[in-house]
């Protein structure tokens, strides 16, 4: 186990979604972190080789912070090498890589339905553009907070189309959010987390997505309370389950004996998040200007993402890694959802 003894600090928003997700594990996981919130008054720290948040800052030996990681994922894996107590990796490889691809479905499909709705919807915008910039300067005057307000809108909303959210999109988009709540309200119904009886990666990568949708925003919040109320109850337990019981390595279902739910969730992750990470490859190797797919028989276009191209890469190479028999169970897993075209 590490003998780090200075907390880890975390740079984050409160209204960022991958912030809450490396909040909740430094919390499940019990690692000493601290807090900061991106260009506060508190913000002293390195800034990280790109500006996005959340950046975790590292201790050096003599205490000084210097060593930053950005990207949520890496942080788990990087956060794993150093402190095995508590893992979030299922110890059934077939599960970690089920685990590995529900997590980026959470962070690179489900994170468009949070944009969309903070942006799409009027009280959502409004909200947002009133609260947001309070997190950089809580006694900014009121002047500064309505340039803050507006400028914060016409950013965001002008930025809608490039993540996806337009009136073309939205029944996509409005729609995989509908049956994600349906089949969270099911499966929440018979056991604590996705993968069994502790959480894994995709848990928090969900729960971070989720948690602005259904206790922040409005219009999504609405919504969640009608068709998944479990499901709101389960992003407030998942914030901080520095409290839940763990024992050794257990927890985890092996392959064959997880939920029907979960294939619910490969099923929905296969109809949407899948053709449009395999579009945006193909998009990104023609250096073409847009991703075109289908999506529930509908065209769906955007602008292409390097980044997202780079998870499908590190999906791939998960997958690449399995030996014979553990690919062999994942694919008898993702037989029939529409994920096999990931990893082709």
């Amino acid at each position: 186990m590490s003998q780090q003894v200075e907390p880890i600090i975390i740079r984050g928003a409160f209204s960022s979604p991958y912030s809450l997700k490396m909040r909740a594990v430094l919390r499940y996981r019990r690692i000493p972190f601290r807090w900061v919130l991106k260009d506060s008054q508190w913000d002293i720290y390195p800034q990280g080789s790109v500006p996005v948040i959340p950046v975790l800052i590292f201790p050096g030996d003599d205490g000084g912070y210097l060593e930053t990681l950005t990207d949520s994922s890496p942080q788990i894996t990087r956060l794993e090498a150093d402190f095995p107590e508590r893992s979030l990796v299922p110890t059934d490889p077939a599960v970690a890589f089920i685990d590995f691809l529900l997590e980026d479905f959470a962070d690179e499909w489900v994170t468009k339905m949070m944009y969309h709705y903070r942006w799409a919807y009027d009280a959502d915008v409004e909200k947002s553009g009133w609260l947001l910039p309070i997190d950089r300067n809580l006694h900014a005057p009121a002047a500064l907070l309505q340039q803050a307000h507006d400028m914060i809108i016409e950013r965001q909303v002008g930025r809608r189309a490039l993540v996806g959210s337009t009136d073309t999109n939205q029944p996509a988009i409005e729609g995989s959010y509908l049956r994600l709540l349906d089949i969270l309200q099911a499966h929440l119904a018979e056991q604590p987390f996705l993968l069994g009886d502790r959480p894994g990666r995709s848990d928090v990568a969900l729960y971070g997505q989720l948690k602005p949708m259904l206790w922040w925003d409005p219009t999504p919040t609405a919504i969640g309370v009608e068709h998944a109320p479990r499901a709101i109850n389960w992003i407030e337990r998942v914030d901080d389950l520095s409290w839940w019981p763990v024992e050794g390595d257990g927890g985890w279902h092996e392959a064959d004996a997880l939920a029907p739910t979960v294939r619910s969730l490969l099923i929905e992750a296969g109809r949407a998040y899948a053709p449009f990470m395999v579009a945006n490859a193909a998009a990104l190797d023609a250096g073409a200007e847009e991703v075109v797919c289908e999506i529930d028989g509908r065209e769906f276009r955007q602008a292409p993402f390097k980044y997202q191209g780079k998870c499908l890469r590190w999906l791939r190479e998960q997958y690449a890694e399995l030996d014979d028999t553990n690919r062999t169970r994942v694919d008898e897993l993702l037989a029939g959802t529409g994920c096999q075209q990931l990893l082709s």
